[in-house]
């Protein structure tokens, strides 16, 4: 089968499925990637994903999952597929949220949305953290992180490129 078009419908998919960000699709991510076409090991999709939480911007990582299967055009797909779904629905809701922005079940609808948010957000870190963290260094990188970034007033950026520095020191590579 074409990968380029299967690259277009399973990102086209995870893009109506991210709510909450990108990590929340992570689980169906490293589902379909790893265990369903092979495209990536859990390491390299580990990698990538790191990368893209490091640059600036949007994570774009999905840009180079695309790549990395099937070239320019497979990121160029890819990342279409992950942002025009989700657009054209975001301006769609967009319109009619405001249009029923009065109607009385939008508080209770606004707090399931954020609960499923937090919940596939949660999910996407436990796959993910199962994977990186692999022995008691890695666990007490990912507990140090956590802590700092949850209490402390610091770019995550600082702290990404603070755990890629430790992992060179104690294991000669990052």
């Amino acid at each position: 089968m074409n990968q380029v078009a299967t690259l277009a419908r399973l990102f086209a998919w995870l893009s109506l499925m991210a709510l909450g960000g990108g990590l929340s699709v992570f689980p169906s991510l490293k589902t379909q990637t790893v265990d369903v076409h092979g495209w990536l090991t859990d390491a390299q999709l580990e990698y990538l994903y790191s990368l893209g939480q490091l640059a600036p911007g949007p994570n774009m990582m999905v840009a180079s999952i695309g790549e990395w299967v099937a070239g320019l055009p497979g990121a160029i797909v890819v990342v279409i597929a992950f942002l025009a779904p989700t657009a054209i629905l975001a301006m769609v809701v967009g319109r009619t949220w405001i249009r029923l922005k009065r109607w009385r079940w939008m508080p209770a609808i606004q707090r399931g949305l954020r609960s499923v948010s937090i919940g596939l957000l949660l999910a996407g870190c436990a796959v993910f953290g199962r994977g990186a963290v692999r022995d008691w260094t890695t666990a007490l990188i990912t507990i140090a992180a956590f802590a700092i970034v949850l209490h402390g007033r610091i770019n995550p950026a600082f702290v990404v490129v603070g755990g890629a520095l430790i992992g060179i020191a104690v294991y000669g590579h990052a």
